[in-house]
């Protein structure tokens, strides 16, 4: 995939060592034409195999674990959220949001224009979280998921 991604973003998208450097991938694709087009078709595909993958792998296990969960940054860009048996978005607020992104070295407005508004997403999903306030109140609200979604079967 490195050999992919050099041909057609060029050598500097790899750091000293050979390894694609995310940072410089992302500005370089954001700012080409058909850059983030691009990637999404080379991504995309290997991502959902290797989630494919991943699960099977998960079900054969004995005993199966209670609960499977994947973080899917996309998932209602891509079409992915029937793959799914709950789709659970943790959110926040737009200045929160800038300030994560911003904090990574990313441009917010550049992402969140490629993507559904938080408000879609919230009214997509099965449940959702504001994730605007401590760390112990996101994790009491992702152990009453767990208990409310362990157990169920899974479907196809």
């Amino acid at each position: 995939m490195a050999r992919a991604v050099t041909a057609r973003f060029g050598p500097g998208v790899l750091d000293a060592s050979g390894v694609v450097d995310r940072a410089a991938l992302g500005r370089r694709a954001f700012a080409e034409d058909g850059g983030l087009t691009f990637l999404e078709e080379l991504l995309h595909p290997r991502i959902q195999r290797r989630r494919r993958d991943w699960v099977a792998e998960q079900r054969r296990r004995r005993p199966p674990p209670p609960l499977l969960v994947c973080e899917v940054p996309l998932l209602f860009e891509v079409g992915a959220e029937d793959a799914f048996d709950a789709v659970l978005v943790v959110t926040a607020g737009e200045a929160v949001r800038r300030e994560r992104v911003e904090r990574r070295g990313q441009s917010f407005g550049e992402r969140s224009a490629r993507q559904l508004t938080e408000e879609e997403k919230v009214a997509r999903a099965d449940a959702s979280f504001v994730n605007e306030g401590p760390e112990e109140l996101l994790e009491h609200w992702a152990g009453e998921r767990f208990a409310e979604y362990a157990g169920r079967p899974c479907g196809g």
